[in-house]
């Protein structure tokens, strides 16, 4: 199915996907990835793989080492992004991060920066208008942690103060989904909002190529 979540080998072979074809433009790690399509599937308006696509690899195609790699890493692309948006929609009470987790003096510790990462920069690619109280408030407590700016910010907390502050990350997500469903629900005339889809074999390849996807990413 093609909203299936992924297992962890398939996370991890993602992960490491995304790490050996990435760049320094690129969306590293599957916990950015993670938060990057949250923020895409959450948005006022679709944003389209052959948009995304681009933004992901950061602006420059990656060279796999076989056909069934690419074909691979696509069909794990797609399916991740369709888990969430459809998990968001139908069961969003249910819905979990993927954030990093590590070690501090033999005590674990929740990473949520790259997620953050992630978010913000699908909420760029979408071109987010400004958002109105609270909407507005929640977007700031993901933006704290995602935007470059706020460092000097993070670096004045403590471990203590930094770690509550992960049990608002989830929360602020959800609500900016309803908010953004809400305010597509009121708009008729528009099409709705929807998860990335595997287009038909003779229609063009969502990566951007122009051929047509029998040619291309065909899985």
């Amino acid at each position: 199915m093609h909203d299936t979540p992924l297992t962890p080998e398939e996370l991890d072979f993602l992960d490491a996907a995304l790490l050996d074809h990435g760049n320094d433009d690129s969306v590293l790690g599957i916990s950015e990835l993670d938060g990057f399509f949250t923020a895409l599937v959450s948005g006022p308006e679709a944003v389209m793989p052959s948009t995304w696509l681009p933004e992901l690899w950061g602006g420059v195609p990656p060279t796999f080492a076989s056909v069934d790699e690419e074909q691979a890493v696509l069909s794990l692309l797609l399916r991740h992004m369709n888990d969430i948006a459809s998990l968001l929609m139908t069961q969003p009470e249910h819905f979990t991060a993927l954030f990093y987790e590590n070690e501090h003096q033999g005590k674990p510790v929740t990473v949520i920066e790259d997620w953050c990462f992630g978010y913000m920069r699908g909420v760029d690619l979408g071109q987010w208008p400004q958002l109105p109280e609270p909407q507005a408030s929640h977007l700031e407590a993901i933006a704290l942690h995602g935007r470059e700016e706020h460092f000097d910010k993070l670096d004045g907390l403590s471990l203590e103060q930094h770690q509550a502050l992960v049990d608002g990350i989830e929360p602020a997500a959800i609500a900016l989904h309803a908010y953004w469903l809400a305010q597509r629900s009121t708009r008729p005339t528009k099409a709705p909002l929807h998860a990335a889809r595997m287009p038909g074999r003779n229609e063009p390849c969502i990566c951007g190529s122009g051929k047509k996807f029998k040619h291309c990413c065909l899985p």
